[in-house]
């Protein structure tokens, strides 16, 4: 099969197109004929190393993390899926792999397709709407009434995560430019702030919970909106012991997240407000409830560009470039 790998860690180095072997698939898992990808800001971190505590992928590897396409073959011990279904997964760190023609998927981590979308439509939601509902609905318990500060609205996760939080019943701010301003009213942002023109920290105040997607200073400015208990989760770091502990880190990576995170707790111990960092996690049956909520018409899928396979470097470089407004997807057949 054709597939773009990963020949070393390296920001500006492209992926190279390589003939290589059909994955085997284990006894749980589910080999699925890729029709679509999405491409993610991860994979650009993965892609430069900056998760190589997290992921050691030893190269070369495939890179991609989104999937949608039909099952060609099944395990020994899969029975919830058979040859022929339309399926979309985030697929497990250590088995992603997805801009590639093939990919090996564990049963737990697969879904059936929405019917209502297209296979473009489904690669583009599964890691950003495992992050969203992770974030929102496990970790934070936003409830009905609740106020939610979602940044960079107009972004992959940002899109899904107002979509989910005006599904919820809670009121939602963002932060985007003014191009993209009518955009995420039309998802359900309630205020809309100018990132360019306008600071945040100042409009809103007394929230239940922000979800933080931005870099450092943004994170400790989040901290100043929030009311007294209220919930910070943050999907760009810094990974905290709580983390460390999730996933059975390695003492020395423990003492690591620890020191990184140690001026973050302190200040949100301070300010009395829970901090928690966030590294989405594969899940079929979250994926599950994702598709009640795009068949019901409460998700819409929002794709910026779709780039034909053997165009994925220039893919990848789009998400790069911080242009996208929405997702960009990868049509692989």
């Amino acid at each position: 099969m054709k597939a773009f790998l990963v020949e070393r860690y390296s920001k500006k180095e492209k992926l190279s197109l390589r003939e290589i072997p059909e994955p085997d698939i284990q006894d749980d898992e589910v080999l699925v004929q890729v029709h679509a990808a999405a491409v993610n800001p991860l994979d650009s971190k993965v892609k430069a190393g900056e998760f190589k505590i997290l992921l050691p992928y030893k190269t070369p590897f495939v890179l991609g993390h989104d999937v949608a396409g039909t099952v060609v073959r099944v395990g020994a011990r899969v029975s919830g899926f058979k040859p022929g279904d339309a399926v979309y997964s985030r697929p497990d760190d250590f088995r992603t792999g997805t801009f590639a023609e093939y990919v090996a998927v564990k049963e737990s981590s697969l879904a059936i397709k929405p019917d209502n979308i297209t296979m473009e439509e489904a690669a583009s939601l599964p890691l950003v709407g495992l992050t969203a509902w992770q974030a929102l609905v496990e970790q934070a318990k936003l409830k009905k009434g609740q106020k939610v500060f979602i940044q960079a609205g107009s972004g992959g996760v940002g899109i899904f995560a107002i979509q989910l939080a005006k599904h919820l019943g809670a009121t939602v701010a963002t932060t985007t430019s003014a191009a993209n301003v009518a955009m995420v009213k039309n998802l359900g942002a309630d205020v809309v702030i100018d990132y360019k023109k306008d600071d945040f920290e100042k409009a809103i105040r007394d929230y239940d919970v922000v979800l933080n997607s931005q870099d450092a200073a943004t994170l400790k400015k989040s901290m100043n909106v929030l009311k007294p208990q209220g919930r910070l989760v943050s999907i760009s770091g810094p990974p905290d012991p709580a983390f460390a502990d999730e996933i059975k880190a390695p003492w020395f990576v423990k003492q690591i997240m620890r020191a990184l995170s140690f001026g973050t707790r302190k200040a949100a111990k301070q300010l009395n407000i829970q901090y928690s960092f966030l590294f989405m996690k594969a899940s079929g049956n979250q994926l599950r409830q994702i598709t009640a909520l795009v068949e019901s018409g409460a998700i819409l899928p929002v794709i910026d560009k779709i780039f034909p396979f053997d165009k994925t470097n220039e893919a990848l470089e789009y998400v790069e470039s911080g242009r996208a407004k929405g997702k960009v997807v990868i049509k692989v057949r």
